[in-house]
């Protein structure tokens, strides 16, 4: 049986620029992939409403799963409504017991905004609670066994709220994917001339390339990474479990 991935971030583009190469070569080794943003990018634009926003980037995110055909889970609240919370994490345990992943993709627990810090949480907290019978779930879902292994992306830059680069503890070689990776960032249309005016990020595409050209030369060994930690596996997982080492053992460098 094909092991099941799922990536889960904060917005629309987040799972692109961290995870995507990642997701691409998981799909390719034959794994189940599920993709999901918690919140539904409605603050991203500067042109149009917010729910004309999220009707926007719920589209651009779909088609950016739809490449790598990814099941696609819709998003649960809007943009700075993503809260470490009792109620917010019960949703989010229900699509986390819905999808039963061999695999979590998290973001990072440390990020330049509370967003995807709070995502990194919600995820974490979900896959703990996925086996737990008195912890009810919206809308309720049974509890689920098995290991999950979760593993951190690098923050968004690859640094952290105060500015200081944030070192993975292994790195995963996309060099021959950074092309597709780019094409399912590129789905964001509305993202790059928002992105451009509210925080200065020319070369919305190249940029991304640039984040992970960073990674591939911490590395050491590639023109194009991506970053990743592995939880500890306490309450997760067998202590050597490590599934991305052994699906990606050619594209894996460290750890």
């Amino acid at each position: 049986m094909a092991l099941r991935v799922f990536a889960l971030a904060a917005h629309p583009d987040d799972i692109e620029f961290g995870m995507g190469g990642t997701l691409i070569l998981l799909a390719r080794a034959g794994c189940e992939i599920h993709y999901m943003n918690i919140a539904s990018g409605s603050c991203g634009s500067a042109e149009h409403d917010a729910d004309t926003t999220a009707e926007i980037r719920l589209a651009e995110a779909q088609s950016a799963a739809g490449r790598i055909s990814a099941v696609f889970h819709r998003p649960l609240v809007g943009d700075l409504e993503i809260f470490y919370e009792p109620k917010l994490l019960a949703r989010v345990a229900s699509v986390m017991r819905a999808v039963a992943p061999d695999i979590l993709l998290a973001p990072s627990p440390q990020d330049y905004i509370e967003d995807h810090e709070n995502a990194c949480r919600l995820a974490v907290t979900a896959a703990f609670c996925r086996g737990m019978p008195n912890f009810t779930t919206v809308p309720p879902h049974p509890p689920v066994g098995g290991d999950i292994v979760v593993y951190h992306a690098q923050p968004h830059g690859n640094r952290d709220s105060l500015n200081r680069l944030i070192q993975p503890d292994f790195c995963v070689d996309i060099t021959t994917v950074i092309e597709d990776k780019t094409a399912m960032l590129g789905e964001h249309k509305s993202q790059k001339t928002w992105l451009d005016q509210s925080q200065g990020m020319n070369a919305y595409l190249d940029m991304m390339k640039d984040y992970a050209s960073q990674v591939g030369t911490l590395a050491r060994k590639c023109k194009f990474a991506e970053g990743w930690r592995r939880h500890n596996p306490l309450g997760f997982c067998a202590a050597q479990s490590d599934p991305l080492a052994d699906l990606l053992e050619d594209h894996v460098i460290g750890g």
